[in-house]
């Protein structure tokens, strides 16, 4: 082998070792896929193509609407409206809040969380506190419907879940959760600032409306109206005409992550002894919502549904529980580490301060809404 061959070889290598240790989840879950089809032979049974598609079609109209500046210009729009700092924060944690529900947490946080460290630049004020409960927020907001996140697309697809049994389930927590987040609010200061944004305009109010239009039908296929198989090649064509770049920036990692958790819990809910602990262990409602909780505070909310999910009928307590679960440690929703690392680049000497605090609001909010959900469900 050549000098130049040996430093191509030497760089792809490095270049592969670095994106392992970049995406972690990635790499934990490739590793017990692999690991797992030692010890059983993997089905294409296993895996769930109608949320991989919804995903996917999800993430393309998302790259859409972020490369059309929708998302920036509502947000934008919104915030030069604001005139203290409270207003301001509780923009940003009500605008959090809902956009998860249609774009995903996040998305939402990707979005949101860039213009509060600009604020937090031009007011000179550390948003700490509000970028914080913006996660929160995301994390709580993308609940409420199927499309919000990985685990309720999971969920309501692996069940086969009517609106009304999703809607059912979530409501109660998920408004118990935007009145918590207006009280914690509060405890921004009430001081006048003037901003102004420099304002975002959508590059094409007509491809906006196509796009919207082509999201209202993902979310119709999500819901079981329209075919997914149909809305996939519908989307793949929309974005082969109207833009093919957006299809070389999807999260297809993510995907390959969802492929790798299916293929690791089928092989291991098929193991006997497994199969057996994990069914006498998850016998009633009461132990598949706490156990949903306290496993996502360890390997995050979205391996611990798909997990949990073979093992269950009690779907109201695993939904609910893994969404519960989403709050707590910074693993427990892997959206909360964007908002960690968005903050880091502009403060990397606030890391501990930042974890600290991060840590008891989201225990706080986790202890409150476990209780609500107890005594709602149980």
């Amino acid at each position: 082998m050549s000098q130049a061959e040996y430093e191509i070889s030497s760089n792809k290598i490095n270049f592969l070792i670095d994106f392992l240790k970049k995406d972690i989840v990635f790499t934990i879950s490739l590793i017990l896929a692999l690991s797992s089809c030692f010890l059983s032979l993997p089905k294409t049974s296993y895996i769930d193509f109608k949320v991989l598609s919804s995903l996917f079609c999800l993430m393309v109209v998302v790259k859409a609407f972020e490369d059309l500046n929708l998302l920036d210009y509502i947000a934008v729009y919104i915030l030069n409206k604001c005139t203290n700092i409270r207003r301001v924060s509780l923009v940003l944690i009500i605008l959090s809040f809902f956009m998860s529900m249609f774009v995903t947490n996040d998305i939402s946080l990707i979005t949101l969380v860039p213009l509060s460290l600009i604020i937090s630049k031009k007011s000179s004020i550390d948003l700490m506190y509000t970028i914080i409960l913006q996660t929160i927020a995301a994390n709580i907001g993308s609940s409420l419907t199927p499309m919000g996140n990985p685990q309720n697309l999971y969920i309501f697809s692996y069940y086969n879940l009517t609106a009304k049994e999703f809607f059912s389930t979530i409501l109660l927590i998920a408004i118990s959760g935007l009145l918590l987040l207006y009280v914690l609010s509060k405890r921004n200061r009430d001081e006048k600032i003037d901003i102004s944004l420099k304002g975002t305009k959508i590059k094409s109010n007509s491809l906006a409306l196509l796009w919207i239009s082509l999201f209202i039908i993902v979310v119709l296929s999500v819901f079981g109206i329209l075919d997914y198989k149909i809305t996939f090649f519908l989307i793949i064509i929309a974005a082969l005409i109207l833009n093919s770049k957006l299809l070389f920036l999807i999260d297809y990692p993510l995907l390959i992550t969802f492929v790798c958790f299916f293929i690791f819990i089928g092989n291991v809910s098929n193991m006997p002894l497994i199969n057996s602990y994990m069914k006498n262990h998850l016998n009633s409602s009461t132990s598949v919502y706490f156990t949903s909780i306290v496993l996502s505070q360890f390997i995050s909310n979205v391996p611990a549904c798909i997990f949990l999910s073979k093992f269950t009928d009690f779907y109201r307590h695993l939904l609910l529980g893994v969404n519960v679960g989403g709050l707590g440690t910074l693993i427990a929703s892997l959206a909360s580490i964007i908002s960690y690392k968005l903050y880091l680049r502009e403060y990397p000497q606030k890391s501990k301060d930042y974890i600290v605090k991060f840590t008891l609001n989201n225990l706080l909010a986790l202890i409150i809404l476990t209780v609500i959900g107890a005594v709602f469900l149980i």
